[in-house]
């Protein structure tokens, strides 16, 4: 999962960045509102982790324009004030959920898994479609009940392709959800991606779900077994 954290506290952030390493997510880090604003408006994310009291743009200014702009990716307000008045501020400008500073490690962590949950389809432990089956708990994806032993980006890419499925995704619009914007690879990474995920696939007769789509990307669709 991919998530940015906007934080102008360089030790918080330093904290919070080795966290969620640690957790295995994907990270973007902004340490002021420009950058925080620039990163949300054009990179795809699982979750936004998202101070108020940020310099040059606060946090409820760059929630409020996402939202203007329909952007709705699950934020975590974070917050000094503990006032009845900020917490309302926050979720009236769109926040999904607030915490207030200082705060322990734990709670942010079970806050930002029950907003995944919340989003996307990740309230269940599992996607099935077809002959495969998508497991949050194991982190792993199967194939008529066989484990493909993903490694952590094959499965960020299979999940995207799943929440996804039988809709034409083009390589832009894969890489910049599933590497970042900022990311210092480039698309052909999605085309090597592609051909590690159907080779496991093609362990367990699975390689027909992700379709190229010749000059625009991929599209996972079930195989039609009795065409």
């Amino acid at each position: 999962m991919r998530l940015l954290v906007a934080e102008d506290d360089k030790h918080l952030l330093s904290v919070l960045s080795t966290v969620l390493f640690d957790e295995e997510f994907d990270l973007d880090q902004a340490e002021n509102g420009i950058d925080a604003k620039l990163m949300a408006e054009h990179n795809e994310y699982d979750a936004i982790i998202l101070d108020i009291m940020l310099p040059e743009i606060d946090g409820i200014s760059i929630l409020r324009k996402l939202r203007a702009n329909s952007d709705a990716t699950p934020v975590l307000i974070l917050t000094a004030k503990d006032s009845v008045e900020s917490r309302v501020a926050g979720l009236d400008a769109g926040a999904d959920d607030y915490l207030v500073k200082p705060f322990a490690i734990d709670e942010l962590l079970a806050r930002i898994r029950a907003l995944l949950r919340r989003s996307k389809g990740l309230g269940v432990s599992e996607i099935i479609y077809g002959d495969l089956l998508l497991s949050h708990h194991s982190y792993d994806g199967f194939c008529s009940g066989k484990a493909l032993k993903l490694t952590p980006k094959e499965y960020e890419l299979l999940a995207y392709f799943l929440q996804n499925k039988e809709q034409i995704l083009r390589r832009d619009q894969i890489f910049n959800r599933v590497w970042g914007y900022y990311s210092e690879a480039n698309e052909t990474a999605v085309d090597l991606y592609v051909h590690y995920i159907r080779k496991k696939l093609a362990a367990f007769g699975c390689e027909e779900y992700i379709r190229t789509i010749r000059s625009v990307g991929y599209m996972l669709k079930a195989v039609d077994r009795h065409a």
